[in-house]
Formats: structure tokens, sequence, C-alpha cells
């Protein structure tokens, strides 16, 4: 048995996907042109358009929805929300642990 080296089967391997990625590629097409609403995609839970094809995007820019960011004031009213939820339940778990040693 020969033994390869690490650029061999690095060779070998890159070869290999490349290969896979040709193949996966051509299956692609075979079925956007079999169903070619599917190069649309959906939108937002609803099919989208299979008469109109999906324009390709300008730039490599994120696409999606774009959120807002919470403002300062409502972070700290959550984390202090969030600590007096936490602080209640390590006194229900301390009132617990306390009430179960005496028995």
């Amino acid at each position: 048995m020969s033994t390869l080296s690490r650029s061999d089967l690095l060779r070998l391997a890159h070869t290999g996907a490349a290969a896979r990625v040709k193949v996966l590629q051509e299956e692609l097409d075979s079925l956007y042109d079999s169903f070619p609403g599917l190069r649309a995609g959906r939108r937002r839970g609803k099919q989208a358009d299979s008469s109109a094809a999906a324009p390709a995007p300008a730039s490599t820019a994120k696409i999606g929805r774009k959120r807002s960011g919470w403002s300062a004031a409502k972070r700290k009213a959550a984390a202090d929300r969030m600590r007096k939820y936490w602080a209640a339940r390590k006194a229900a778990a301390t009132k617990t642990s306390k009430t179960s040693k005496k028995q």
C-alpha cells in the first residue's frame, strides 16, 4: 500500500469536491429548468410569483429584513426586569432549600 503525502491528498480532495460541485450544479440547473418558480424562492411565507424570475443581487450586501436595535433605555429596562426575575427565582430556591433541610 502506498502512502500519499498531505499535498497529494488535498489535491485529490479538491479535485473530487470540484467534480461534486459540477454534478450538483448540473442537477440544480435541471431542476430550475423543470420548475422555474424555484429560482425566485419564498418570500415571507408566501410563494413568490413564478412568472417572474428573482433579480440577481447587485452586490454582496446583506439581504433580509432590517431590524432596528434596542435603545439604551430599552436594554436597561430589560436588564432590570431580568435581574428582578432571577433574584426572585434565587430567593424562591433558597427558601425551598431551607424548608427541605428543616424537615
